[in-house]
């Protein structure tokens, strides 16, 4: 049994489809977690999409989907999500509640006239809601979930995997301080794989090219490398790129990061982290509040390879096809 990481959606902000962004990614953001048996899905972005139909093709889907929170480039992609136009789909939707309403109401919202033809409680499958609070944890199947309060306008999630000895820690859109944001390296304390919102350049960030972004509620790679260092994470993958960033730029990225941390590739669409079971260990276990260990080995025993996408079962049963007839009827 084994941990695996899978990025279907890797930019920030807005989707950037096109030649200079095709090898990386223009989808927004959206990475699969499979814990044995598990789905966990991070974020709804227009990644989404593409693992829907992924999942169609292996059968039914029952999944968990963690939203770090509701600004469009991480929910967009939820209309699209084939899965959930099929009354046997079950998909719980877990995330923290708006200023002003709950996370349901934030779906709601996008899935309603003028803006969508279909309502969210329209959809036939079994597609359920609850609001998550920092520092709350909780289980999905055998894996343990932690939540931790992100720096980011309107607010933002960081989730914290667990499951049989391995762990891996989400963290995107989010702004660093002056110093390593103490709660989220607490959370991600001797984790395999941190994937951090490296979205901006120390440059870019501070105004020495272009207008200062300082504010704007997003990190930069070195601030990540800070916080894989002092953590002790075994791998840090660069997230949320900027959407004007291209394929070489976000390369170059990859080249300076090692002088900040050894173990800091970017994030790229098709990439598959796997995180072999460790034996003896029990699902579930980890403790993100434990002090930060010596940072893990990562070459021996940790695959990383691209997952082609062209060759995916396409899943056109006749139950799916139905579902599409009923959403442009609507």
């Amino acid at each position: 049994m084994n941990m695996s990481i899978r990025f279907w959606g890797v930019r920030g902000s807005i989707a950037a489809p096109g030649a200079a962004t095709a090898q990386v990614g223009g989808n927004t953001s959206c990475v699969e977690i499979r814990c044995g048996a598990e789905r966990i899905i991070l974020d709804a972005g227009t990644g989404l999409r593409a693992l829907g139909d992924q999942l169609l093709s292996e059968g039914d889907v029952k999944a968990t989907l963690l939203l770090s929170h509701h600004h469009w480039d991480h929910i967009q992609g939820l209309p699209f999500f084939v899965p959930i136009y099929l009354p046997n789909t079950e998909l719980d939707v877990i995330g923290p509640a708006a200023e002003r309403c709950s996370m349901h109401e934030v779906l709601e919202h996008q899935m309603q006239s003028p803006v969508f033809p279909v309502r969210l409680d329209q959809v036939p499958s079994r597609l359920v809601t609850r609001d998550v609070h920092p520092g709350e944890s909780f289980e999905v199947g055998a894996c343990k979930v932690t939540a931790a309060k992100l720096n980011h306008p309107g607010g933002s999630m960081a989730y914290r995997i667990d499951y049989a000895g391995h762990s891996v820690v989400y963290a995107t859109d989010t702004e660093h301080y002056s110093c390593v944001d103490p709660t989220l390296c607490k959370l991600a304390a001797g984790a395999d794989v941190l994937i951090y919102d490296s979205q901006y350049t120390p440059a870019e960030y501070c105004g020495l090219c272009g207008p200062s972004k300082v504010g704007w509620g997003h990190s930069t790679f070195e601030a990540g490398a800070a916080l894989a260092n002092r953590a002790g994470v075994g791998k840090y993958m660069l997230f949320h790129h900027d959407p004007k960033r291209t394929d070489e730029e976000v390369f170059d990225l990859e080249r300076r990061a090692p002088g900040h941390f050894c173990g800091s590739p970017p994030a790229e669409e098709g990439v598959e982290i796997v995180l072999p079971f460790a034996a003896g260990a029990r699902p579930g276990g980890g403790n993100p509040g434990a002090r930060a260990p010596r940072r893990r080995p990562v070459a021996a025993g940790r695959a990383i390879r691209r997952v082609s996408t062209t060759n995916r079962r396409s899943a056109q049963t006749a139950e799916s096809q139905n579902a599409l007839r009923l959403r442009s009827r609507l």
